[in-house]
């Protein structure tokens, strides 16, 4: 891993990247060139392996814009207006999820399971048997406001059984956590180039099967956010509608390179799996504790309860592990006081050491004797996961 002059970013991206992904931007491309026409026609094959179309039932459309750029690409392009979305939220991108539908004007209902627990394939079992008007179920892979890994592969087997269309938000977890569409049946799914591919910000991209894809036209609410139409400019021309994020595309093609390098997806999930157990062990050590059991605690993000000592304040905690060359997140949770360190990125275990012996610096400074966070907390945490 390489030591950046700036600050390792333990976020769940935009994140910290390797020296020669940032070096791969060091050139201009021309958008209608045939080099960078190429690069889109190989960043496009490279994403449809990762996700192992084998059959070329599949295609994938990058876009431009952030990943929530992509998801209401989705949203917009394959649920018609006259679809209705069930909408499994438990945290901040669920609900955008929901959001985003009520913007759209599409139909939806929200299972809301809360901050600490996963949608469970019975409840969607029970829902779509009650809403048969339900066309389409909509799920986030990782809800990093919480760190929770959802069970995308239950909730998809209950989906086809009947009937109806997996749509999924793998955003931070898609290139780490498997999402294999040969044995998870879904319509579609989005992700980002910043994540566990570890690019740079600039473009998301959505995989959805062909026939979804032509079935699009006329669905979207929005010209640059039609996937019907940048899907067939793409296939038909080679470029991107209007003017593609070239050095990202460039970036990114470096960061495919080293997640080969590294064993694909598995090789990412393992570092990263190391990497959050590393990092959980110290803190706990410290007296930290986590939001989530074990059971649902991704590798992507970890959510910790702030300690419940008077002198702790998250904006002095922050301001001193950023003083020490790391920058965490603030929690994302309505009931409970947290914070969250991400596990991605170009870094590894010798630095996720690094970041524990910096949260018991700021503890330190701060004079709270450990990061124990308030019994209510815990016996709320302990009273869901029974």
């Amino acid at each position: 891993m390489n030591t950046p002059a700036d600050p390792y970013l333990l976020t769940p991206g935009p994140l910290t990247t390797a020296a020669s992904t940032k070096a791969a931007m060091q050139r201009d491309w021309g958008s209608w060139d045939a080099d960078f026409r190429a690069m889109t026609a190989r960043l496009r094959a490279a994403l449809l392996a990762v996700a192992g179309d084998t059959n070329g039932d599949y295609d994938c459309v990058p876009l431009q814009g952030s990943g929530s750029y992509c998801v209401e690409a989705m949203l917009g392009s394959f649920v018609p207006r006259n679809g209705h979305a069930l909408v499994l939220a438990n945290g901040a991108y669920g609900k955008r999820i929901a959001t985003t539908l009520r913007y759209l004007g599409r139909s939806h209902t929200v299972h809301d399971t809360g901050d600490y627990l996963p949608p469970r394939a019975a409840d969607v079992d029970r829902l779509l048997a009650a809403h048969e008007d339900i066309t389409h179920v909509v799920v986030v892979h990782c809800e990093t406001s919480s760190g929770i890994l959802n069970p995308i592969e239950e909730i998809a087997e209950v989906t086809a059984r009947h009937g109806r269309r997996l749509l999924i938000d793998s955003m931070s977890a898609f290139g780490a956590v498997p999402l294999d569409v040969r044995t998870l049946p879904c319509e579609a799914f989005v992700s980002s180039a910043n994540k566990c591919i570890e690019g740079v910000p600039g473009f998301g991209f959505v995989i959805a099967k062909q026939s979804a894809l032509q079935a699009a036209k006329g669905n979207s609410h929005s010209l640059a956010l039609d996937l019907h139409d940048q899907w067939d400019v793409m296939n038909r021309t080679g470029q991107w509608r209007f003017t593609p994020p070239t050095h990202a595309v460039a970036a990114f093609l470096e960061a495919l390179r080293l997640f080969e390098i590294e064993g694909g997806q598995a090789g990412r999930l393992a570092r990263y799996t190391r990497n959050r157990d590393v990092m959980v062990d110290g803190l706990r050590a410290l007296g930290f504790e986590p939001l989530l059991t074990a059971a649902w605690r991704s590798p992507i993000i970890v959510t910790f309860f702030s300690p419940a000592h008077a002198s702790f304040s998250f904006e002095r905690f922050y301001e001193l592990m950023k003083a020490q060359g790391f920058i965490i997140y603030p929690g994302k949770l309505t009931n409970v006081e947290s914070f969250r360190i991400g596990c991605i990125g170009a870094l590894d275990e010798h630095v996720m050491r690094r970041v524990v012996e910096a949260c018991g610096a700021a503890l330190r400074t701060l004079g709270v004797p450990d990061g124990a966070p308030a019994h209510a907390s815990l016996d709320a945490r302990e009273a869901l996961a029974a």
